[in-house]
């Protein structure tokens, strides 16, 4: 009388591959699309490098003018 189940359907088994498409496509374009993980990351790798310009030429300036100061009061030149 009772029909036993056994294994899945075609139809579960069709949803769940195409949700896990749009769960692939949504990865993707995260990772890869305008404004994605990468375009983020080589945003942030381009402000590190600006900022350690920035801070070098800073220390740069800093030193140059601790020694005429240095030179001024300390050594007399």
């Amino acid at each position: 009388m009772f029909k036993k189940e056994r294994g899945i359907t075609l139809i579960a088994l069709v949803v769940t591959i195409i949700v896990l498409l749009i769960l692939a496509g949504v990865a993707i374009s995260l990772t890869i699309g305008q404004g994605g993980l990468f375009q983020r990351a080589e945003n942030a790798a381009n402000t590190w490098r600006n900022a350690e310009t920035n801070e070098s030429h800073a220390f740069n300036e800093f030193d140059s003018s601790f020694d005429s100061v240095y030179d001024r009061y300390v050594t007399g030149k």
